[in-house]
């Protein structure tokens, strides 16, 4: 089997990547006061030899920063915050989009900056528990439900972010329809319950993720727009219901006609949620023509099958980046791969975060 698939240079729109890895998105809790900064900064460009890097998911609201310590996209600080991060990442000549993440209704009110509330497509609390820095555990509460004229002015709220990541110098934006939030809340009859045009039918619930992305074309140019979708997944208590595979065979048309320059494609099941079926994977294949990322517990041997059978265009690593930063580097050389610490995972500061080593100096400490 040839590595060349993986490592040889790829093109995504006008972008001319160094290889076919891409970088997923990873929580990682480092933005303090929800701003990025300088330790992020290093995080990022030590995994630039990824061909696409991905951020962490990044609120283009207030009221979507329902984790402790993940980082904004809507104000100065942050534009500034984020502009560290896509420097030092170009400085080593790689690639970055941002991914635009709202939380929704998975959140916590003592996550939000003052004047923000947990808000979503309606008023039902996800199950679960999420952390917060000043009471640790606490049960997800139940969120407000979104007026049709605020569903509408987020739409324009990420259009806003999205040309703000631009001015922070990134080279596109990912929206995150996936992983149980808020996008991924209005596709899912578990978590919308609405009577207005944004819920009910197929098309209904599609509406607010296809407007999201119409708009964010119209502000930035669908050459710098992906997506991101896990469909069967049950991340923050969304369920599985009848017409799944239709919503998003309809989603992924429906995205091709936009021409967004990606679709990611997300299979949670080697973290044990349910596998995305074979079939839907080809019909989503078969209707978004576009570049497709896949996602899901890959490595080295199962992504050079994949791309080189032609049923993805990129892969997406994701764990293994977080104690790997020359993760691109190691998999060439079919090197040992450091295994990251769980418990460091979304805890302030440099530890578990920027102090992992790369080839050349662990070489030198052994």
């Amino acid at each position: 089997m040839t590595t060349a698939n993986l490592f040889a240079p790829a093109q995504l729109g006008s972008l001319s990547l160094t290889n076919h890895v891409v970088m997923a998105p990873l929580t990682r809790s480092r933005a303090i006061g929800n701003v990025p900064n300088a330790l992020m900064a290093t995080y990022y460009g030590q995994r630039s030899g990824a061909g696409l890097i991905i951020t962490e998911g990044t609120s283009p609201d207030a009221n979507g920063l329902g984790y402790s310590r993940i980082p904004g996209l809507y104000n100065a600080a942050q534009v500034a915050g984020w502009k560290l991060v896509t420097d030092a990442v170009h400085a080593k000549g790689g690639h970055i989009f941002v991914q635009l993440m709202h939380t929704g209704r998975v959140a916590h009110p003592l996550n939000l900056p003052a004047g923000a509330e947990m808000v979503a497509p309606s008023a039902l609390a996800a199950a679960g528990e999420m952390w917060t820095d000043q009471e640790q555990l606490q049960p997800q509460p139940a969120p407000r439900a979104l007026t049709t004229a605020e569903v509408k002015a987020l739409v324009q709220q990420h259009a806003h972010s999205a040309k703000l990541a631009i001015e922070a110098g990134f080279d596109g934006v990912e929206l995150h329809g996936a992983n149980g939030y808020l996008l991924e809340q209005f596709l899912n009859p578990a978590a919308n319950q609405r009577t207005d045009e944004y819920g009910g039918s197929i098309e209904n619930r599609s509406r607010f993720v296809l407007e999201v992305a119409e708009a964010v074309i119209g502000a930035i140019g669908a050459e710098r727009v992906g997506i991101r979708l896990s469909p069967h997944s049950v991340a923050g208590d969304l369920k599985p219901f009848d017409e799944l595979d239709a919503q998003y065979l309809y989603l992924a048309e429906q995205l091709q006609a936009l021409n967004l320059v990606y679709l990611h494609l997300v299979d949670h099941s080697s973290m044990g949620a349910p596998k995305v079926p074979a079939e839907l994977v080809a019909g989503i294949r078969e209707r978004f023509t576009n570049t497709l990322i896949l996602s899901g517990g890959y490595d080295k041997q199962r992504a050079e099958q994949d791309l080189q059978s032609g049923k993805g265009d990129l892969i997406t690593f994701g764990r293994p980046f977080i104690s790997n930063p020359d993760l691109v580097e190691r998999m060439q050389q079919d090197a040992e791969l450091v295994q990251p610490n769980p418990d460091l995972f979304y805890t302030p500061g440099p530890e578990g975060y920027t102090d992992y080593p790369v080839l050349a100096k662990q070489a030198t400490t052994v």
